[in-house]
């Protein structure tokens, strides 16, 4: 199970084994993650698991999908050009040290 960190913009981490094929708003609920809401359930219809990468990561993860990228343009907090939704990103192996920034909102 890779471990994965969530980061908000206080610098406060959270962290947490994953289980392969879960995806990552829902392991950000489960694990009380602060900013990932995941409204729509992890349907792609609600933009509220907003998240952030490095740019390292950011070419390992691939870019969003075309729907995805529709999204991010609603995303509460700020979109940067590592923006992802993180109910689209599937925990694989090599995702093992993944640091995921939660943007601030408002």
């Amino acid at each position: 199970m890779p471990f994965i960190t969530w980061r908000d913009a206080d610098g406060t981490e959270i962290s947490a084994n994953v289980a392969a094929g879960t995806n990552l708003m829902r392991a950000a609920v489960d694990a009380g993650v602060q900013g990932i809401h995941g409204n729509c359930g992890g349907a792609l219809a609600c933009a509220t698991c907003h998240v952030a990468t490095d740019t390292a990561w950011a070419e390992r993860l691939g870019p969003p999908g075309a729907l995805e990228d529709e999204m991010l343009d609603m995303v509460e907090g700020e979109r940067t050009p590592t923006s992802r939704l993180s109910c689209q990103i599937l925990v694989r192996d090599e995702l093992e040290g993944l640091v995921l920034i939660v943007p601030a909102c408002g």
